[in-house]
């Protein structure tokens, strides 16, 4: 049989002292919180600040937006498509290794990139970059998961919100610098920056105790008795209502968000200004900038929630929050002001996806293999990336971004409604089984 944690069957227990056993002060686990949020942070700029290159490199080369664009989309299957394989060596080797790895292979794919002077070597840079980016990500999501079995909504949310808040810190400077020294040499020096504070941080990410990983789970969320492995995991049919639902809900965010810029041109709105407490900016610009901040936000806020009240029952409210926010924007959108303000709650209600689901995960199919677990259902981000080009043609089919409103909406909507009448006692029956095979 396998190897299972002390789990309690339906329900954790919370028990705060568990994690001070087997020698590691309750700060410990904190400090691992801390340096894996640092490192997302150092990944970020490899997604988020890639747009402030794309004009410099075109300027240069005179290579089309379209195929320097291309290594983006690498990069981004690269680092969403292989974290499956990168948590299964986190759960084999621990977080160290793979972390390490992680940060040597970010930081040369920008180096690539400085010298990049064909698109084939730009596509390669892409590449490498995005298996950095990858391990980084999917072992810091997964390690929060273990150590904090108690807090997975907040420790997974915190992390997540990592990834977003390095390019918010950084992407002055970065521009800063291509302006003053050139794209090359921002890539080179901030390639190395972010790798070397990487590499450096991983000497001392640690695995969390086995016992410690699923011992103490919250008295408020189900969690399971059983390790399951990711072979185990892909033939309940609960993980695949968790990964319909997040590419349902990543997908209608995405069509939503990813043309928002198209949306505000259509709506005549795009460059009126907006006042807002004082600040003035043009009303897509201040879109914009919202999105960073309630994007990262909402990560560890509705994964606080769901600690709380439980994960099925945030993400009730925090799909529908965001079906009602996708049809308020294309209802009131027109207007500059309501467009800041709605746009600004379909950003805070979409991105919480990213701390509610590996919780999710963690706490359906235990700690064990929580990386490799975790992994496999993020990559339905990447799926829902290759539906978001549908709302491209549904615009250019019906004249109007009515179809892709009504759509977006209604698949948010349909994962609410999963959410509470499918995961909730599907995911009470597996762990009820779990409990009984333990």
């Amino acid at each position: 049989m396998e190897k299972t944690v002390d789990a309690v069957p339906g329900y954790g227990a919370p028990a705060s002292g568990a994690h001070a056993s087997a020698g590691y002060g309750s700060a410990y686990r904190w400090g691992q919180l801390v340096m894996g949020i640092i490192c997302m942070a150092m990944i970020a700029n490899l997604q988020y600040g890639w747009t402030l290159f794309v004009n410099p490199i075109a300027d240069k080369y005179h290579w089309t937006r379209a195929a320097i664009q291309v290594a983006f989309t690498i990069f981004v299957l690269t680092e969403t498509w292989l974290v499956p394989i990168e948590g299964w060596l986190v759960d084999k080797y621990g977080p160290r290794v793979v972390v390490m790895g992680g940060g040597i292979l970010a930081g040369l794919g920008w180096m690539i990139n400085a010298y990049a002077d064909t698109l084939t070597l730009l596509y390669v840079g892409a590449a490498v970059g995005g298996v950095g980016a990858g391990a980084v990500y999917g072992t810091c999501v997964g390690n929060a998961l273990k150590w904090f079995p108690d807090r997975r909504g907040l420790a997974a949310g915190l992390t997540a919100a990592g990834f977003g808040a390095g390019s918010a810190l950084t992407v002055v400077p970065i521009s800063a610098y291509i302006q003053s020294h050139g794209y090359e040499a921002a890539f080179l020096y901030f390639g190395i920056g972010q790798g070397a504070i990487i590499f450096l941080l991983s000497w001392f990410l640690t695995r969390a105790p086995e016992h410690k990983s699923g011992a103490a789970g919250s008295a408020k969320v189900m969690q399971s008795r059983r390790d399951y492995t990711t072979g185990e995991m892909v033939r309940k049919p609960v993980f695949w209502v968790m990964y319909l639902m997040f590419v349902m809900v990543a997908a209608g965010g995405l069509m939503a968000t990813a043309q928002l810029a198209p949306i505000a041109r259509d709506f005549k709105i795009d460059g009126v200004p907006v006042n807002i407490m004082g600040l003035v900016l043009p009303a897509l610009t201040f879109a914009l900038a919202i999105d960073r901040v309630l994007n990262g936000l909402t990560r560890p806020f509705f994964g606080w929630v769901s600690d709380q009240i439980g994960r099925e029952l945030t993400m009730f409210i925090a799909f529908a929050l965001e079906a009602v926010g996708i049809l308020c924007l294309y209802k009131f959108g027109h207007n500059p002001i309501a467009f800041v303000i709605l746009t600004g709650l379909v950003f805070f209600a979409w991105g919480e996806i990213y701390s509610l689901f590996p919780s999710t995960c963690a706490d359906t199919f235990g700690s064990k293999y929580a990386a490799a677990n975790a992994g496999l259902l993020y990559t339905a981000k990447g799926t829902a990336a290759l539906l978001v080009p549908l709302s491209s043609v549904l615009t250019a089919a019906t004249g109007s971004w009515h179809a892709v409103f009504i759509v977006a909406s209604v698949m948010n909507a349909i994962a609410a409604a999963l959410a509470w009448f499918a995961l909730r006692p599907m995911r009470r029956a597996h762990l009820e089984q779990s409990a009984r095979e333990a």
